[in-house]
C-alpha cells in the first residue's frame, strides 16, 4: 500500500508563488508516472502536469511558462512550483501517481487560494 502525503497549500495573492509537495510513503512499490491534478469548485478534476520516470513532463495549456513539474526519485517525492499565479489557479490540487506494473493512487488533496 501506498500512502501521499500533500503539502505547500494556502493563501497567496494574484502574482505570487507556491511550491506544493507530494510524499510517497508505504512498501512494495515502484513509482513510475506523477502528477498534479485540480478541481476548482463546480468544476471537473483536470491534469495540471506530469512528468514520468524518465523526467519528460507535461503541462496543461493553462499553466505553461508559469508552473514546473519536478520530482525526487531518492525521497519519492514530487513537487509543483507554482509562479504568477492567477485567481483562476484557485483550487485543490491532487496528486495522483503510479506504481508499477500499474497501480493509480491518489492524495487526499490540499487547497490553493489565489486571491486579487
Amino acid at each position: 500500500q501506498v500512502q501521499l502525503v500533500e503539502s505547500g497549500g494556502g493563501l497567496v495573492q494574484a502574482g505570487g508563488s507556491l511550491m506544493l509537495s507530494c510524499a510517497a510513503s508505504g512498501s512494495g512499490f515502484s513509482l513510475d508516472y506523477m502528477g498534479w491534478y485540480r478541481q476548482g469548485l463546480g468544476k471537473q478534476r483536470e491534469l495540471v502536469a506530469s512528468i514520468t520516470s524518465g523526467g519528460t513532463t507535461n503541462y496543461a495549456d493553462s499553466v505553461k511558462g508559469r508552473f514546473t513539474i519536478s520530482r525526487d526519485n531518492a525521497k519519492n517525492t514530487v513537487y509543483l512550483h507554482m509562479n504568477s499565479l492567477k485567481t483562476e489557479d484557485t483550487a485543490v490540487y491532487y496528486c495522483k501517481i503510479r506504481s508499477l506494473p500499474g497501480t493509480d493512487y491518489w492524495g487526499k488533496g490540499t487547497l490553493v487560494t489565489v486571491s486579487s
